[in-house]
C-alpha cells in the first residue's frame, strides 16, 4: 500500500505541479515565511495553481511586506496605486517603496522619485 501511494504522489507532482507548488507555498505562508507569503502573492495576481484574486495576492503581499520583503513591498505599494487594495495611511507608498529600493529595486527607486516629483510640482 505504501508502494502504491508512493507511485501515485510521484505522479501527482509533476502532473499537478502548480497546484502543488501553491499549496505547499500556501503552508509555509500561513506559518509566517515572507518569501512563500510573496509567492502566494504572485500566484494569486497571476491566477497561477489558484483563480485570480487581486485581494488575496494584496493580502500576502502585505503580510510579506510587513516582514521586510522588498518584492512585496513593491507589489503592494504598486497594487494600492492601482486601487487593487484598501487604501494605505498616508506616506505608506513611499515607505514601501522605499523599502523596496533599498534593497536594489530601481523600478521601486524609479516609481519612488515621480511619485515625490509629481508631489512637489503640485
Amino acid at each position: 500500500a505504501a508502494v502504491i501511494t508512493a507511485g501515485l504522489l510521484l505522479l501527482y507532482i509533476p502532473l499537478c505541479y502548480e497546484d502543488f507548488h501553491f499549496h505547499v507555498a500556501h503552508m509555509y505562508a500561513h506559518l509566517g515565511y515572507p518569501n512563500a507569503q510573496h509567492i502566494v502573492g504572485q500566484r494569486y495576481l497571476q491566477g497561477a495553481g489558484v483563480e485570480k484574486n487581486e485581494h488575496m495576492a494584496m493580502h500576502w503581499f502585505r503580510q510579506a511586506a510587513r516582514q521586510g520583503h522588498p518584492h512585496s513591498s513593491f507589489n503592494l505599494a504598486v497594487g494600492a496605486l492601482r486601487n487593487m487594495t484598501i487604501a494605505l495611511e498616508e506616506g505608506e507608498v513611499e515607505k514601501l517603496l522605499s523599502v523596496a529600493a533599498a534593497h536594489g529595486l530601481r523600478e521601486a527607486q524609479q516609481l519612488l522619485e515621480n511619485i515625490l516629483k509629481s508631489r512637489s510640482l503640485s
